[in-house]
């Protein structure tokens, strides 16, 4: 039997950040070998990120702080390397790409790790077209990699990884950025580096069911800073410990429990592809997915927000062409497509940061023309993609109170609506923390909180969910919720989560390539298969099963979206 090699090894392990008080990693012993391919799980703030950082050698070199115990990678203490000597055998993809963006266009980003190596230039030319057409990029190696969404800044920080020689490959939260479609398609490249060119790959992700569209040789489960299991996605997908620790479960699964089924009597659970149903287990799903469901609900208020024919170039190139679509009050619209379809664009020009070039955005039905981003801003509260782009203040609880302070709001109201939203964005515990200090992550609750704490008529949030796990995503959505039931807020959430879309919306808004190509309810636009592939979603699992049983996908997902929404209101 061959003798595995370990690569990483972990003995012992403990860091504490120089700002912390308490340690981020105890007692981690841990060996990963050579060729594997692990996901690293476990809910927000339980040190998955950090833990990479170990491997890396960002850890101690960047973020300074105590280490105990023992990291060794290819056999080596990183203690004794430089971040550089790490980064010949070890090459990472920051969850925010930004970071490490060191290219003055998209190709310069991809070539960098190969002119470091002096690669001649014949042979280097073709290999970045390689990796740039892997990802979809191919079109875009002019282009400033600052000047491109968040799903595309996604695709080249990946890129630019493939370029590099190494064996030891780290991906922090790949997913978080990209659509539905190019998330299978990181996933399926991943795969393909694991197994084709023997490289470890170390994978922290919260999007479970997507990572599992792949086989994965372990999951390393932490919580708090320990490792809480280091096992199977079978024994994982069997155990309690998802819903207990904040993790989103697949939804086949999810459909699979509340249709009462045996569990037990599976053989296997986590290969959806391979998923045999016993008879029994088909019969329950059947007569689950039959029962009657309900009408759909009644339509919202008044017009709120309308886009009419709205296009906006950027030099020249239609970014959005022709939209129309319109708002009501009350409404929670999901806005999904693939990445730089538009999304983002639509809304930074229904803020009035950008203006439409042809078109008209109405506002309560009046040209918002004329109005100020300010004026536009007591209306409309936008969270970015990026929290970066957003955050001004050192101090967390500085920055949710920013806005509420320069409206000149008083005192014990400012504190009243900051504290709401940093308890619904699990930020409460933090709040005297240098923003400085928190994980990407984190930043983006922050962001979000500071505009919650507005309570504007339209709430518009750019991927609120990416990075986030279940836990997290629950506590801002339940206050998300709890804005439109009270306060009547209209809530569009601009997302790639299809979970969200079947969770808590009630309309679909679909965008590809700069133009609307649906507008409809979330289980008709899911259901939809030319839908999917032309705005580069997926068929979600709840798709896929309702083909096993040999029922309509709309009907099925229909049914698990209302069933699911009564399982969440009742106590």
């Amino acid at each position: 039997m061959e003798q595995r090699k370990p690569v990483i090894e972990f003995r012992n392990f403990g860091f504490q950040y120089k700002s912390q008080q308490e340690p981020t990693l105890y007692d981690i012993n841990l060996t990963i070998y050579e060729g594997e391919k692990v996901l690293i799980l476990g809910s927000s703030g339980s040190g998955k990120s950090t833990l990479a950082s170990c491997v890396n050698g960002l850890i101690p070199f960047a973020d300074e702080g105590t280490i105990t115990g023992s990291v060794k990678v290819n056999g080596v203490e990183t203690r004794e390397r430089s971040v550089f000597e790490l980064s010949k055998s070890v090459g990472t993809v920051l969850q925010d790409s930004d970071a490490q963006f060191v290219g003055l266009s998209v190709g310069e980003d991809i070539a960098f790790a190969m002119e470091n190596d002096n690669m001649p230039r014949p042979e280097m030319v073709p290999r970045v077209k390689k990796f740039a057409g892997v990802v979809g990029m191919q079109d875009f190696l002019g282009a400033v990699p600052f000047n491109l969404s968040g799903g595309q800044k996604q695709k080249v920080a990946i890129a630019g990884v493939l370029g590099e020689s190494v064996n030891i490959l780290i991906f922090d939260e790949p997913l978080a950025a990209l659509d539905p479609q190019a998330g299978l398609e990181t996933v399926e490249i991943i795969d393909e580096l694991s197994r084709q060119e023997r490289r470890t790959i170390l994978i922290i992700e919260h999007r479970l069911e997507d990572v599992l569209h792949r086989h994965v040789d372990r999951i390393i489960f932490l919580s708090e800073g320990r490792i809480l299991a280091d096992t199977t996605s079978e024994a994982l997908l069997r155990s309690s410990r998802l819903k207990e620790y904040g993790i989103r479960e697949p939804l086949y699964l999810t459909a699979m429990k509340y249709a009462g089924c045996d569990l037990e009597a599976q053989p296997q659970i986590s290969d959806f592809s391979g998923l045999e149903l016993t008879a029994e287990n088909r019969e329950r799903l059947l007569r689950f997915f039959r029962e009657a469901v309900p009408p759909a609900p009644a339509p919202a208020g008044d017009p709120l927000l309308e886009f009419q024919n709205v296009t906006f170039a950027y030099e020249e190139k239609p970014v959005v062409e022709n939209i129309s679509f319109q708002v009501r009050r009350g409404e929670r619209i999901a806005v999904i497509g693939k990445n730089g379809a538009g999304k983002s664009t639509a809304a930074r020009l229904a803020c009035g940061v950008i203006r439409p070039q042809k078109g008209k955005i109405l506002l309560e039905g009046k040209d918002a023309a004329g109005r100020t981003v300010k004026e536009l801003g007591e209306h409309i509260g936008y969270v970015m993609q990026d929290p970066n782009q957003m955050l001004i203040k050192d101090v967390i609880k500085s920055e949710v109170e920013l806005a509420l302070v320069l409206r000149e709001y008083p005192k014990e109201e400012r504190q009243r609506r900051a504290s709401a939203a940093l308890k619904a964005c699990s930020l409460y515990p933090m709040r005297n923390w240098p923003v400085d200090a928190i994980s990407y992550g984190q930043k983006k609750r922050v962001t979000t909180a500071s505009m919650m704490a507005l309570e504007p008529e339209i709430l518009i949030l750019d991927e609120p969910t990416a990075g986030q796990d279940y836990n997290s995503y629950s506590e801002i959505m339940e206050f998300v919720n709890n804005l439109n039931r009270e306060y009547h807020t209209t809530i569009l959430f601009i997302t790639h989560d299809l979970h969200l879309a079947i969770e808590h919306t009630d309309r679909t808004i679909v965008f590809a390539d700069g133009k609307v190509v649906a507008d409809d309810s979330p289980f008709a636009v899911l259901a939809d298969d030319g839908v999917i592939q032309t705005a580069h979603l997926k068929r979600t699992s709840l798709y896929e099963l309702a083909e096993k049983l040999g029922l309509s996908p709309e009907l099925v997902i229909r049914r698990f979206i209302d069933f699911e929404r009564r399982e969440r209101q009742t106590p």
